[in-house]
């Protein structure tokens, strides 16, 4: 079995566990899938403050399924969305219901990193943060890792010398995704293997490993 820890894609394909990423704001509450492994959260680029007491009393609801296995992405975006002060009040929230339900997140973080370790460091959660899609330089990686943060990285492997080396180089637990690239799961799981000598097998071991140690 391969794990894709974060895609947006609905199809289920044989031996991948994918965690189908589903936006508060976007799915349509009664047609949420009550099986297969999803994520839900409040995405940075939609969320509104004026919004946040409804969705969040939604997303308390929507997030104790048993088939809700993180919460988000969620996040912080410079580039996108609301002010970053409206931005960090949301995520907040997120953060303190994903404590109170002892499951992980999931983090979208476009030039925000300073922001998110000092939120981080400031609410102390005792769960798992993990920061998808990670497309940065093996010193942001490390600085993230030693901070506590977890990393998921996607098909950015497979055309970055950079990314290549964060991976080739990050011993603590990683994750792999697909995101919202037209790419298998398994293309990018065979590059990690090769960037980290080993085999296929012992990368899925590890991966899934990785994926028990956080209480999945």
């Amino acid at each position: 079995m391969f794990l894709d820890i974060h895609t947006h894609q609905a199809k289920q394909e044989r031996a991948v566990v994918a965690i189908q990423s589903l936006s508060l704001t976007e799915s349509t509450f009664l047609a949420m899938p009550k099986t297969k492994p999803i994520s839900i959260g409040i995405h940075p680029w939609y969320g509104k403050l004026e919004e946040l007491p409804k969705n969040m009393k939604y997303l308390s609801v929507l997030a104790r399924q048993k088939n809700v296995k993180l919460i988000g992405e969620c996040g912080l975006d410079k580039l996108k969305g609301e002010t970053m002060e409206s931005q960090l009040q949301i995520l907040e929230d997120q953060v303190t219901l994903a404590e109170e339900l002892q499951k992980p997140l999931i983090l979208h973080c476009v030039k925000a990193f300073d922001e998110l370790i000092a939120l981080k460091k400031r609410l102390q959660p005792s769960v798992p943060m993990i920061i998808h899609g990670f497309n940065k330089k093996h010193e942001m990686a490390e600085q993230l890792i030693n901070q506590g943060f977890y990393l998921s990285f996607g098909a950015a492997v497979l055309k970055s010398e950079e990314v290549a080396f964060a991976i080739e180089k990050t011993k603590h637990p990683f994750f792999l995704e697909t995101d919202e690239a037209v790419v298998d799961i398994k293309e990018i799981y065979t590059k990690v293997a090769e960037i980290k000598k080993i085999s296929l097998d012992e990368l899925k071991d590890i991966i899934f490993a990785n994926w028990k140690k956080i209480g999945l």
